[in-house]
């Protein structure tokens, strides 16, 4: 059973320091241009000849958005252009089919996460298509058993069409709220009501979607620890299932949309630790259950009864309840989990048409993984999940010696050990409750390649 999770700021200050996310392991700088299409194609056929062949999974990157939200460094293309989702969305199809082709009928689809961009950037209508599409060319699991999500902006929505998503086979629904203060949407250019959102997660409870999500992102401009704390009492006050606070990466030399934030705005470096201080405080009083890295959920939501069980699972859209399953990535720029493979399409949406004229997949790079490299996921995967290593269970999985093999990973973590995060035992690693928010400083100890591609490139890791 995980214990609750405590906060320390001077501890919190001291290992807040740059470093992956760890939604793969190796993670995606190491992805390269050697993995090619005949790489992929040759994953996809040796999972369909595993003894027990895993479920599949799919994420569909949806790369348009109506506004620019200034803080946001995801890909995506800013267009009023509706005709430009149409023939975007010819081109999904031809890539479903051929990836569908790829996979056995027998292997059943339980997974779906369409992500952006702004996936209600499509209508109803190119909705419906999309999911015909993929009925055609997937074996999807149509009982309500399945995970099937998607990422909504409020602002694009009514609540007739929370319903006609429901029709659609999603049962979990993420809102990106970021904050209701009105001056801060003002200053990162996303206004949207209170009203909008309320009224939208009234027909999400009505349509029965399973789980209700909510994002926040704290350490925009503008930001103060009291107005923080009357989002955070809406927010709450809605009651969604889950709910994702998110740290503000402000990165003006890499994203070219943060350059439209004024520099008077940004918020000084220690008010983010008051404002995820404060975040933890209201959550977790107001009855939230902390996960990992950035979420929470009500004690009755299936990611806490999975966190509790041990059966939590980690993959690139974050936490998940679902069994492990082979991830395809469909879409610009996404990124797909293929056995013991890693692959990202084109990030261009000139060169993915292309790519699909040609009658090739738009696989443009990835990662073949080695011994080492299953081993150390499983060492990090275990941590980021279950905040327990379990020597033995390693050593039964990958025939090694563990603080043999990771005597220098051990020995690096002295400090954090010192520091009551972390309680090394012969035969395990546990976090402890004020380590829990350096989880992935504790990651970082198992990280084979940090030294090579140096932590500066990331976001901080509180």
């Amino acid at each position: 059973m995980h214990q609750p999770m405590s906060f320390n700021r001077a501890l919190v200050e001291k290992y807040d320091r740059p470093g992956p996310r760890y939604t793969s392991y190796p993670t995606a700088p190491q992805f390269h241009a050697a993995f090619a299409l005949d790489d992929y194609l040759a994953a996809a056929r040796q999972s369909n000849a595993a003894p027990t062949p895993k479920p599949l999974s799919l994420y569909i990157h949806i790369p348009f958005c109506k506004s620019l939200c200034y803080y946001c460094a995801c890909n995506k293309i800013i267009t009023q252009k509706t005709h430009r989702a149409v023939e975007y969305l010819e081109y999904l199809k031809r890539e479903i089919a051929m990836q569908g082709a790829l996979f056995a009928p027998s292997r059943r689809l339980t997974q779906l996460h369409l992500g952006g961009g702004t996936p209600t950037y499509l209508s109803h209508a190119q909705l419906a298509e999309l999911m015909a599409a993929l009925h055609g060319a997937f074996n999807l699991d149509d009982s309500d058993a399945h995970e099937f999500s998607i990422e909504v902006d409020p602002r694009t929505v009514s609540p007739e069409q929370i319903h006609q998503l429901r029709g659609l086979g999603f049962n979990r629904l993420s809102f990106g709220v970021q904050d209701f203060d009105a001056a801060v949407q003002a200053a990162v250019n996303r206004l949207q009501s209170e009203a909008q959102v309320r009224e939208l997660v009234a027909a999400a409870r009505a349509a029965a979607f399973k789980s209700v999500s909510v994002d926040l992102i704290y350490g925009l401009p503008l930001q103060t620890r009291s107005s923080f704390a009357v989002t955070l009492d809406k927010v709450i006050d809605l009651r969604p299932d889950r709910i994702a606070a998110y740290s503000y990466a402000h990165l003006p030399e890499r994203v070219r949309a943060q350059r439209l934030i004024r520099r008077e705005d940004m918020p000084p470096p220690e008010r983010k630790m008051e404002l995820l201080e404060l975040t933890i405080e209201r959550l977790t009083a107001a009855g939230y259950v902390y996960i990992g890295m950035d979420h929470f959920a009500l004690p009755d939501d299936e990611l806490s009864l999975a966190r509790e069980q041990g059966t939590l699972q980690r993959n690139f859209q974050g936490y998940s309840t679902h069994a492990d399953c082979d991830l395809i990535g469909l879409g610009v720029s996404s990124i797909g989990k293929v056995g013991d493979s890693y692959s990202q399409s084109v990030k261009e949406l000139s060169q993915y048409y292309a790519r699909l004229d040609a009658g090739l997949l738009p696989v443009q790079r990835g990662y073949q993984l080695n011994d080492d490299d299953r081993l150390r996921r499983d060492v990090i995967t275990a941590l980021m999940c279950h905040g327990r290593v379990d020597y033995a269970q390693i050593e039964a999985q990958h025939g090694i010696d563990f603080q043999e093999y990771f005597a220098a990973a051990l020995a690096q973590l002295q400090s954090h050990v010192e520091d009551g995060l972390v309680r090394l035992a012969d035969d395990s690693l546990t976090l402890l409750p004020q380590g829990q928010l350096m989880m992935r400083s504790v990651a970082m100890a198992f990280d084979a390649y940090l030294s090579e591609q140096g932590a500066e490139r990331f976001s901080r890791t509180v």
